[in-house]
C-alpha cells in the first residue's frame, strides 16, 4: 500500500517535488447507501468505508478518525436530560446554575443526520446560558483514540482535525440558525458579542491542546457561504477570528486550511488576507459561483487549494469528458499546491468508478515529476510515541 499520509504531509507542507494527492470525500455516497440499506456496487459490496478506499487506491482526510482524538468536557455543573416525545422527535433539556437550554431533533426518512425543530437558542436567556456553557467548557487530548486511529488509517493520510466553527458560522449553524441568528445580532448586540468572547476563550484553550498535539494539519469546518455571510460580515466577524487562530496555529507549525462552499465569489478577495495556507471545499462552475480562473487568481501562488473538482461531474448527468477536462484544469492551474478533491462530497447518485478514474489521472501527472524519488511503500511512521504536553496534563482547564 502505498504511503499517502506521507504524500499529504508533503504535498501541504510543500516539498512533494511536483507531486499532488488525490483524496476525494465519498463518505456521503457511503453513508446514504448504508442508511437506505442499499448494497454497495460491485467490488465494494459488503466493505466498510476504509476498505473501499483501499481497493480504490486514493487517499482519504481523516476528520472522522481524528477529531474525536479532543474531547469537549462539559462544566460539571451542567445535566442533560433527552426524552423521546414521539417515533421521530427527542427533546435534549440542558440545566446549568443560569437555566436551562432546550433542543428538539427529528429524525426524517430521508437522511442519517435529524433536524432542528426547536434549535438549542431561540431566547436570549438561552444564549446567556450558551454563554456560561462556552464559559465553563475544557477539553481533554485522547492519546489512546489517537493511537488507535493510527492504526486503523494510518497510511491513508496524514492525521488531520477540524475546529469547531467561530462567532456567526456557530450561530447560523450549530446555536440558532440563520433567521434567528439573524434578528439576534440586530436585538442583543450586546448579549451576543459577550457570546463571542466566551467562544473565542473557549477555543483557545482548544487551540492550546491542539498545539501541543502531534496532529499538524488543521481545518476550520466553517462552512462558509458568501449568502449568509457577506463581505460585510465577513469582514467584521470572521475575519478578525481566522487571523487569530492562524497566527496561534503557525507558532506551533500547523499547516492551516478552511471549508469554504456554497457561494464564495464574493469573498475570494480576502482569501490571503486570512492568514490560511490553503482554502478546502471551493466550489466552481457549472455548480459553485466562480471559475477556476477566479480561484487560481485569488489564491495565487500563496495558498494551496483542497479539492476543486464540482460534485455534480461525478454523476452521469454530465460526460465525462467534463470531468477529466476539469482536472486537467486544476492540474494546470494549481499543482503541486493542489490536494484535488471533490467540492464538496461525492453524493449518493455519483459514479464510484469516476473516482477511480481521476485517482488514474493523478498518478499519471505524478509519475513524470522526476525531481522526487516517489511514493514510499512501507507504512506511515508511528506518531504513538508523541507526548501532549510533554508529560504534563493534558487537560486544559478554563
Amino acid at each position: 500500500m502505498r504511503n499517502f499520509a506521507q504524500l499529504h504531509r508533503d504535498v501541504v507542507f510543500g516539498r512533494s517535488g511536483g507531486k499532488i494527492i488525490w483524496q476525494p470525500r465519498i463518505q456521503c455516497w457511503y453513508s446514504d447507501k448504508v442508511f437506505a440499506g442499499q448494497d454497495l456496487p460491485p467490488p465494494f459490496t459488503g466493505m466498510n468505508i476504509i476498505e473501499i478506499y483501499r481497493r480504490l487506491k486514493c487517499s482519504h482526510r481523516l476528520y472522522k478518525w481524528y477529531n474525536p482524538c479532543f474531547r469537549r468536557i462539559d462544566p460539571p455543573a451542567l445535566h442533560r436530560v433527552e426524552e423521546k416525545l414521539n417515533a421521530t422527535d427527542t427533546r435534549t433539556t440542558i440545566a446549568t446554575p443560569l437555566g436551562k437550554q432546550v433542543r428538539i431533533d427529528r429524525r426524517t426518512p430521508n437522511s442519517p443526520c435529524s433536524i432542528h425543530v426547536k434549535w438549542p437558542v431561540a431566547s436570549e436567556a438561552e444564549l446567556r446560558v450558551a454563554t456560561w456553557i462556552e464559559e465553563n467548557t475544557l477539553w481533554e487530548w485522547d492519546q489512546e483514540r489517537f493511537d488507535r486511529s493510527i492504526r486503523e488509517v494510518g497510511d491513508l493520510g496524514a492525521p488531520t482535525m477540524y475546529l469547531p466553527r467561530m462567532n456567526l458560522q456557530d450561530l447560523y449553524i450549530n446555536t440558532m440558525g440563520v433567521e434567528q441568528a439573524t434578528y439576534a445580532l440586530f436585538d442583543w448586540p450586546d448579549t451576543v458579542a459577550t457570546y463571542f468572547r466566551a467562544m473565542d476563550a473557549n477555543h483557545d484553550r482548544l487551540l492550546d491542546l491542539v498545539a501541543a498535539s502531534p496532529i499538524e494539519i488543521i481545518n476550520m469546518g466553517e462552512n462558509l457561504h458568501a449568502g449568509t455571510m457577506p463581505p460585510s460580515l465577513f469582514l467584521k466577524h470572521h475575519l478578525p477570528a481566522c487571523q487569530s487562530r492562524c497566527a496561534k496555529l503557525h507558532a506551533s507549525g500547523k499547516f492551516v486550511s478552511s471549508h469554504w462552499d456554497g457561494d464564495c465569489g464574493p469573498l475570494l478577495p480576502y482569501a490571503r488576507a486570512t492568514g490560511l495556507d490553503g482554502i478546502e471545499a471551493i466550489t466552481p462552475e457549472p455548480q459553485g459561483d466562480v471559475t477556476l480562473e477566479a480561484v487560481k487568481e485569488s489564491l495565487g501562488d500563496d495558498l494551496l487549494l483542497l479539492d476543486g473538482i464540482p460534485a455534480v461531474l461525478f454523476d452521469r448527468t454530465f460526460p465525462v469528458e467534463m470531468l477529466t477536462e476539469c482536472v486537467r484544469k486544476l492540474i494546470d492551474l494549481f499543482a503541486p499546491r493542489l490536494v484535488l478533491g471533490i467540492s464538496d462530497e461525492l453524493s449518493s447518485t455519483g459514479d464510484i468508478e469516476r473516482v477511480r478514474l481521476v485517482g488514474e489521472m493523478a498518478d499519471a501527472y505524478n509519475a513524470k515529476q522526476n525531481r522526487f524519488p516517489g511514493l514510499q511503500e512501507t507504512a506511515v511512521a508511528p506518531l504513538t510515541s508523541h507526548s501532549v504536553n510533554n508529560g504534563v496534563d493534558a487537560r486544559i482547564i478554563a
